[in-house]
């Protein structure tokens, strides 16, 4: 099958190309500049040249491919309804190029927006409405209107060589503010999966989804706040201490909400319904390494 991937180059992408790649699969990845360019001719991927911005460069992707996998997401959360808005246009773009035919699109989402309703987010449970991003919201209208989309949720922390994402992020608070915080008594959960994980999750959506599916890439389904805040207090070295919410807003900055989130999810459906099980280290044994956090 010929893949077009979006966010060819990402800390997610580029182990979904390498995943399709190894199963036998070729990949045209989307690429916005020489530099990524030059990074997927090193994989082994074909280029397409345009951007998530450029909806025709999408279309024509699409338009080549056997399925499509989109992983692109601008993540400037100082600006999250505008990029919210360009992934949901983005998205129909793809699907657009899709109609009236059988060939697959799996969209990315998250399992923070989910609406959860008991004690672990489901892949049988919608998105909320309480926040920008719509992906969902666009590939439940594409299915409806025939296009073979469906949809993987990642975690708040997708993590593994190379991540620069939330855990990061925490760790770079910690080294600025002096102290690995959490939140109240740090029990909110974080559901994690290993980004390998997650590329092995996609191949399979792509390959054997349903139209209109749900699935959850999870291979921790809850990992209490404080002790990611011990690991990465242990390892700069600062001290692991509590904040109230008040306290944690200043702490954080934009980072509160997500750091007192609770957000535990399941993936026992899409573990059943594609043969997916997470094999890579967990959130704790991975991120307790000096490597992780640059030492």
């Amino acid at each position: 099958m010929k893949v077009f991937v979006t966010g060819a180059t990402g800390f997610v992408g580029s182990a979904v190309v390498r995943e399709l790649l190894d199963a036998g699969h070729k990949v045209l990845g989307l690429a916005r500049s020489d530099a990524n360019a030059e990074a997927l001719k090193a994989a082994g991927a074909e280029v397409h040249c345009g951007s998530l911005e450029d909806a025709e460069s999408l279309r024509s992707g699409a338009a080549q491919a056997d399925g499509v996998i989109h992983c692109a997401f601008i993540h400037d959360f100082a600006n999250y309804g505008p990029a919210a808005e360009k992934d949901r246009v983005a998205i129909i773009a793809l699907g657009e190029a899709l109609a009236g035919s059988k060939r697959p699109l799996i969209v990315t989402s998250g399992t923070l927006l989910v609406e959860r309703k008991g004690e672990f987010a489901t892949e049988d449970e919608g998105s909320t409405s309480n926040f920008p991003r719509k992906s969902e919201d666009a590939a439940t209208a594409l299915a409806e209107r025939g296009v073979h989309a469906s949809v993987v949720r990642l975690p708040p922390s997708v993590h593994g060589d190379g991540d620069h994402g939330f855990v990061p992020m925490l760790g770079k608070i910690a080294k600025e503010k002096g102290a690995a915080a959490y939140v109240g008594d740090g029990s909110n959960r974080w559901p994690a999966v290993h980004r390998l994980d997650a590329a092995r999750l996609y191949r399979l959506a792509l390959e054997k989804a349903s139209v209109g599916a749900r699935y959850h890439a999870i291979g921790d389904a809850g990992v209490p706040f404080r002790q990611i805040a011990e690991v990465i207090g242990r390892r700069l070295k600062v001290a692991a201490v509590s904040k109230s919410v008040e306290e944690a807003a200043q702490h954080f900055g934009w980072m509160a909400m997500f750091a007192g989130i609770d957000g535990p999810a399941s993936s026992a459906k899409t573990e059943a319904a594609l043969g997916w099980r997470a094999q890579q280290p967990g959130l704790i044994q991975d991120i307790d390494r000096p490597e992780y956090f640059g030492l």
